[in-house]
């Protein structure tokens, strides 16, 4: 008697299609934003300094009323710490750069600083495409700590990259129609 190979075939592209569920080491959190809602999956063990910190400011709704004010084709979005004025929030202290060890591709989370490798604090991006140049080299190329990754989403932060940008004030390459983040909340 021959039995069908096909049900077990569904069976394990089902078990292998599923979203990732959240748990202590992968926590998910959902970026309501005026495009629709991204869904990204942390990872604590691989930054675990750099989720506290991003934590910290999703469970104090610091990110409700800020925008995606950096928004670069073939890039990347950035956001998380400006008003649609593009005025900066009140935010904690910086935080060290972490060496995570995840690299900057397509989809994946990091967090935004300046010059200087230990200055991040809620302002975050979102790679568009594989940035290799961002990832940690050495000491004086200290890349961008990626912390996690869209797991649902991306549709939106394709289409919040479609969208035609231009210079304000000092600013380049923001939205000329604001993209705001309503909410941020964490997933069980």
């Amino acid at each position: 008697m021959r039995k069908s190979l096909i049900p077990l075939c569904l069976s394990a592209l089902t078990l292998f299609s599923l979203p990732a569920l959240a748990d202590a080491d992968h926590p998910h959190v959902r970026l309501e934003t005026s495009q629709g809602p991204i869904e990204v999956e942390l990872d604590t063990q691989a930054a675990p300094k750099t989720v506290e910190n991003f934590l910290r400011y999703v469970d104090e709704d610091f990110y409700a009323g800020t925008v995606f004010h950096r928004v670069m084709q073939d890039f990347m979005i950035q956001g998380g710490g400006m008003t649609a004025e593009l005025e900066p929030k009140q935010t904690h202290p910086p935080i060290a750069l972490e060496k995570s060890g995840l690299d900057n591709t397509r989809g994946t989370i990091a967090m935004a600083r300046t010059a200087n490798p230990d200055s991040a604090t809620s302002q975050f991006f979102i790679n568009l495409v594989d940035n290799r140049a961002l990832n940690y080299r050495d000491l004086y190329n200290p890349g961008y700590t990626v912390f996690g990754h869209v797991v649902s989403g991306m549709d939106v932060v394709d289409k919040i990259a479609e969208t035609p940008t231009g210079r304000q004030g000092p600013h380049a390459d923001v939205p000329k129609t604001p993209i705001t983040i309503t909410g941020a909340e964490r997933l069980d």
